[in-house]
């Protein structure tokens, strides 16, 4: 598969595995665990979690999938932004790593944007790197201002926002910027999530077209649009193993100019700078 590097120089794969909405019913976490490890037997090993993310529900069934397993995943995490003072980093990355079962977290990632100083939660992940609870970190939902403020403060790994065929504002000024850095941006919900929006991507004719002509689904085309863009990582959501093998086969499609070039009038670029979306 496909990889890519982060500024410190650790290659993971552009497609990894999003767990949003996992950790959430007990009934259904055997599922979930047996996804994300059907996903890191398909060479899937980056997978994305959040404190967030089923009140720390999905960061469990994480530690559950990668039981034994350690040593195959980078494993990202999120801290929600009223904890991410000097002190608040601190506590819930180790409430995180007790749910995960792991000693470090590879990469750990402001949420979103919030009310305290980058300074001060850029002191508090330094303080978990010195002390190896965490190996890098990096933002969440942060535009291109944001961005630049971000790595006047520390050494960030990157920049985790929504991104997808109909949500391609960051094109404008964004992921441009962070190439120039080197520093790749992951993409959430490259698929989208919401139904209405999914349906406004999925039943898209130009995308079906693009499908029919690959003998694929518009979900896979989609898929592999994201992750034919340079310095992008992928991170859907599955908890189906059909699903989880269509979005590891989307990584092998190889989309050609003929077939960029429809994706492009179906669902136009940006011509003019754009508010960052967020889900």
């Amino acid at each position: 598969m496909k990889t890519v590097n982060f500024p410190s120089g650790v290659s993971v794969p552009v497609l990894g595995q999003g767990t949003w909405n996992m950790g959430e019913e007990a009934a259904r976490k055997r599922d979930e665990v047996r996804a994300l490890q059907l996903g890191l037997d398909l060479g899937m090993t980056l997978i994305d979690t959040a404190e967030m993310y089923g009140d720390g529900g999905a960061e469990e069934v994480v530690g559950e999938a990668i039981a034994g397993r350690r040593d195959e995943v980078y494993l990202v995490s999120k801290v929600y932004p009223h904890n991410a003072n000097l002190e608040g980093t601190q506590a819930a990355c180790e409430r995180s790593l007790r749910r995960l079962k792991v000693d470090c977290i590879d990469l750990y990632l402001l949420h979103w944007p919030g009310c305290f100083s980058l300074d001060e939660t850029f002191d508090g992940f330094e303080a978990l790197k010195k002390a190896g609870k965490i190996k890098d970190y990096g933002v969440s939902n942060f535009d291109l201002e944001g961005m630049q403020d971000a790595v006047d403060c520390g050494a960030v790994a990157t920049d985790q926002v929504l991104y997808n065929l109909i949500k391609r504002g960051i094109e404008f000024d964004l992921l441009p910027w962070c190439r120039q850095q080197g520093m790749p941006v992951m993409a959430y919900s490259p698929l989208e999530s919401s139904g209405r929006e999914q349906a406004a991507l999925l039943d898209n004719p130009g995308l079906h077209a693009v499908a029919h002509a690959h003998g694929v689904t518009p979900a896979q085309i989609a898929l592999a649009w994201v992750l034919h863009q340079d310095g992008v990582i992928a991170i859907p959501k599955a908890t189906d193993p059909v699903h989880v093998r269509a979005n590891r086969a989307a990584a092998d499609i190889k989309l050609s100019p003929q077939d960029l070039a429809a994706l492009d009038h179906a669902f136009p670029p940006p011509r003019r700078r754009r508010a960052l979306d967020m889900r």
